[in-house]
């Protein structure tokens, strides 16, 4: 059973529910209220020079955790400003797998650290955090039932792995520095296989981190470019890649469908 960790800087542990009874987006930042103006730099929005509840940011962001993490600051400020209500959020995108087929997709049940704890560590002026990874349970098996009507690929929940390097971070051998053996390699990734971890990426744990602490409803879910208990280099055709990037397109497209009533 995962643990539930308290965000240390508050001493109490963070409620699921943050929206209250009018569904707004809660922001954990009581400064927030202190400012003139609140400007959204890397969206190149503010509270003042733009309407925020009548409009809606096309949002862009880099690799890995440092960016991720710039995006969803703004992006929940956005979405407080703005004054939306109930809402979900979801990382669609690309991973590496581990003991599953090329092409699978996966729901992420908890998102876990390099060493397979359930957990994101950020570093606040000069201690470290812990934060929960937990993601919302509800959504995933909504999303894995709607994986049911789709037969052209396989869809599981696991747990997804989240490093903070692409290259030795995640095991490859293929870097520009590799400091382990090839037997090395295999045995981190069969016990990543054993703790319940079924695909890497570099996002999750700080977007199931900061969507948790704000009580957002969110999911990850990600395609699996490769096996990674076969190797470290992505063998499948350019067309092949193209498909599998939409196959978790395909599945929340599938998702809002049905919570719109659409057919």
């Amino acid at each position: 059973m995962s643990p539930i960790l308290a965000d240390s800087s508050s001493g109490s542990l963070p409620e699921r529910d943050a929206y209250g009874k009018n569904g707004f987006v809660h922001i954990k930042n009581p400064h927030l209220d202190l400012l003139p103006e609140d400007i959204l730099y890397h969206f190149d929005l503010g509270t003042k020079t733009h309407d925020l509840p009548s409009m809606f940011g096309d949002v862009k962001h880099g690799m890995g955790i440092p960016s991720i993490s710039i995006m969803l600051h703004e992006l929940i400020k956005l979405l407080h400003h703005a004054k939306c209500r109930d809402v979900t959020i979801i990382r669609i995108g690309t991973s590496g797998g581990i003991g599953i087929e090329p092409g699978s997709v996966v729901i992420t049940d908890v998102a876990v650290d390099s060493f397979f704890r359930p957990q994101f560590e950020q570093v606040v002026l000069d201690k470290v955090v812990v934060r929960n990874t937990e993601l919302h349970k509800e959504l995933a098996e909504d999303l894995l039932q709607c994986s049911k009507e789709i037969a052209s690929f396989p869809t599981i929940i696991g747990h997804t792995m989240c490093t903070y390097d692409f290259y030795e971070g995640q095991g490859r051998l293929d870097g520009a520095l590799c400091s382990f053996s090839k037997e090395e390699k295999f045995e981190y990734l069969q016990r990543a296989f054993t703790a319940g971890v079924r695909n890497i990426e570099m996002e999750s744990t700080v977007f199931a981190a900061m969507c948790y602490l704000c009580g957002l409803k969110a999911a990850v879910v990600c395609v699996t470019l490769l096996n990674r208990l076969e190797g470290d280099q992505i063998a499948e055709s350019h067309e092949t890649l193209t498909e599998y990037q939409k196959r978790p397109q395909q599945l929340i497209a599938a998702y809002i469908k049905k919570q719109l009533n659409i057919s």
